[in-house]
């Protein structure tokens, strides 16, 4: 019989956990999640990176849409062999050197894409140079300050030590976790201002569906009491282009092409002012 505390065997890739209990909540979390973040973001073009279990774009009303398969690092067997959402266009491509031109996208959904990427860092920059100004990015993760990411290491420091018992993996083997916080300085530095943040997901790392539901009460609890210690969290931000304005030097220039008009008209008046006093002078 398992226990509210117990393993479910050898750990296993992605694509195959989310077919679990503890998968499945975790799909319909970010599920309802995506379905309001996507709704009311307007455009064109929108792309969505990695895991194909989700359809995050179902929601949005954009009439180009693409889902995107890393070459470089599939999502799992059970996960990459899905056919794409419906309306959606696949593609396999590196998340590093994604086929689009600088700022031609509207939306970007990466859910948990940043975890799996070869190089998380390239990865952004490159969502940052496809999105066009105020473009959106909706990015998902596991949290690694929750009972989950807990869980996880605790079971990644027995197999390093060699230790029998709780070797098994509660999450993925796959992946690394990026700290909420991490993230939004990454975003900072790339000109992404971040609009909304908000944290999901937490029942304990239990394996069974009467587990979970035994623990649905930590849901509301845990988001008024603890609510950055969610399983996974879920942020949109926004890419902001600073516009131009004149330097110093062009601000110069200007006024003093300005001056010369004013200096011009004052010479004239004086040669007017001259000329009568003389005629007046001839006169009398």
């Amino acid at each position: 019989m398992e226990t509210a505390t117990g393993d479910s065997g050898p750990s296993i890739g992605l694509g195959a956990w989310l077919t679990t209990p503890p998968g499945a909540y975790l799909l319909d979390w970010e599920q309802r999640h995506l379905d309001a973040a996507v709704a009311d973001v307007f455009g064109f073009h929108a792309l969505q990176l990695g895991l194909p279990a989700l359809d995050a774009l179902r929601n949005n009303r954009m009439p180009h849409r693409w889902l995107a398969v890393d070459i470089a690092h599939r999502l799992g067997s059970a996960a990459s062999d899905e056919s794409p959402p419906r309306g959606a266009v696949a593609l396999n491509c590196d998340f590093d050197a994604l086929p689009f031109d600088s700022q031609s996208l509207d939306l970007v959904v990466l859910p948990h894409a940043l975890e799996l990427a070869r190089d998380p860092h390239q990865t952004l920059r490159e969502v940052e140079r496809v999105l066009m100004p105020e473009g959106r990015v909706v990015i998902i993760g596991f949290n690694p300050t929750s009972l989950w990411a807990m869980r996880q290491q605790t079971g990644r420091a027995c197999r390093r030590l060699g230790l029998a018992a709780g070797t098994s993996l509660y999450l993925p083997r796959e992946g690394d976790f990026i700290a909420y916080r991490r993230l939004r300085d990454w975003l900072r530095l790339l000109s992404f201002e971040v609009e909304t943040g908000r944290f999901g997901c937490y029942r304990p790392p239990v394996h069974s569906d009467q587990w979970l539901s035994r623990f649905g009460w930590m849901e509301s609890t845990g988001e008024r009491w603890w609510p950055v210690l969610g399983a996974v969290y879920a942020l949109t931000a926004v890419k902001r282009v600073r516009g131009m304005r004149l330097v110093g030097l062009a601000r110069d220039r200007r006024a003093k092409v300005s001056a010369s008009p004013a200096v011009a008209a004052q010479q004239v008046r004086q040669f007017e002012a001259a000329h009568l006093a003389r005629e007046k002078a001839e006169h009398d």
